[in-house]
C-alpha cells in the first residue's frame, strides 16, 4: 500500500510543474491538456504536429475573437477548458446563421469548408485546445498574440 501512496504522491508533484509549451509532435506524447491549456497566456501555440493531425492552445482576452476564418480541407474540434463564449458559423461569412453560447467543458465541432469565429463573451480569458485535421499551422506555431497571427497569415 506504501507503494501506491509513493506513486501517487510521484504522480502529484510531476503534474503540479509548469509543462514547456511547445511543439512535442510528431513524437508519442501524452499531456493533462486541461493543465496546459489552462496554463497558456498565448494567442496560439502548436502543442502538438503530426502528419495528419494538429493540437494548438489558444487564451482569447475579454472581448477578444479568433477571427472570422475558413478552412476549406481542414475538420476542427475546439474544446473550451475555461470561459465563456459564442461560437458563430455558416457557410458564408456574411450569413452566420449557426449561433451557441459555449461554456467550460463544451466542444465545438467545425467541419472543413465552414466559416466561423469564437469571440470571448466573459470577464476572464477564454481557455481553449483545438485540433486540426490534417494540420493547419506549421510546426512550432507560436502566436503570442492575434495581431502576429494575422501577420503571419499575411
Amino acid at each position: 500500500m506504501e507503494h501506491v501512496h509513493r506513486c501517487a504522491d510521484l504522480r502529484s508533484s510531476y503534474e503540479d510543474r509548469n509543462l514547456l509549451l511547445k511543439d512535442y509532435g510528431p513524437k508519442p506524447f501524452v499531456v493533462n491538456i486541461n493543465r496546459a491549456t489552462k496554463q497558456n497566456h498565448t494567442f496560439r501555440t502548436a502543442l502538438w504536429t503530426g502528419k495528419h493531425l494538429q493540437v494548438t492552445l489558444m487564451s482569447l482576452g475579454i472581448g477578444e475573437d479568433i477571427g472570422l476564418e475558413i478552412h476549406p480541407n481542414v475538420d476542427q474540434f475546439l474544446r473550451i477548458e475555461q470561459g465563456r463564449g459564442i461560437v458563430k458559423m455558416g457557410k458564408s461569412k456574411d450569413h452566420l446563421n449557426f449561433q451557441r453560447n459555449v461554456y467550460d467543458d463544451y466542444a465545438i465541432i467545425v467541419p472543413a469548408g465552414t466559416w466561423h469565429n469564437v469571440i470571448n463573451t466573459g470577464n476572464t480569458p477564454l481557455k481553449l485546445y483545438s485540433i486540426y485535421a490534417p494540420p493547419n499551422h506549421p510546426f512550432g506555431t507560436v502566436h503570442k498574440t492575434k495581431a502576429d497571427a494575422v501577420a503571419a497569415e499575411d
